[in-house]
């Protein structure tokens, strides 16, 4: 056993890292720098961040309020629409009976001409008026529903002969087309 060495194992240094005192005042500096490390924005980046976020989230709470309050218009307006479509068959049915009552000086008669102007005095005030068409005046598909054709050399050809039901809008849009009849 002569000539053999005893192995031992290494051993582990736990020595205290060296400080120095030019160590220990760069590291002061280093935090006490108003200047921050290339990994964070400074503070103006920060702010003007911030601020942008802020201007963003304004812009968008503001286009939110716009658009609710457009679609709470358009939904009443709709609302307004479909309620005045089921009321215009009652006003025709009015016109119907003053049109067949023979005697206009009948008290029957007056009560339901008073009723039918009634009826179209609340309307007028929901924005619902009744389309504008005579006799002579060019067919038009857009407010118009042609339901006959007549044959007629008095008359250019696609102009309203007679109107058989009167025509409503609400504002600017069609609730019922009037239908008339068409020359050919």
């Amino acid at each position: 056993m002569k000539g053999k060495k005893k192995e031992t194992p290494p051993q582990e240094v736990n020595d205290p890292p060296l400080n120095n005192e030019a160590d220990d005042m760069e590291a002061e500096s280093k935090d006490e720098s108003p200047e921050s490390t290339p990994d964070e924005p400074d503070f103006e980046t920060q702010l003007n961040q911030a601020q942008d976020r802020y201007k963003r989230a304004m812009a968008e709470f503001d286009n939110f309020r716009k658009r609710t309050t457009k679609e709470m218009a358009t939904r009443y307006d709709d609302g307004l629409r479909a309620a005045a479509e089921k009321l215009l068959p009652i006003i025709d049915n009015f016109e119907r009976a003053m049109n067949a009552s023979e005697n206009k000086e009948d008290n029957f008669y007056q009560g339901i001409a008073l009723i039918a102007r009634q009826f179209e005095g609340v309307l007028a005030d929901i924005g619902v008026a009744p389309l504008t068409d005579e006799p002579g005046t060019p067919f038009d598909h857009n407010i118009h529903h042609a339901v006959a054709h007549v044959e007629d050399e008095a008359y250019d050809q696609s102009v309203i002969v007679e109107i058989l039901q009167k025509g409503y809008k609400h504002r600017d849009r069609v609730l019922r087309p009037s239908m008339v009849k068409v020359a050919n």
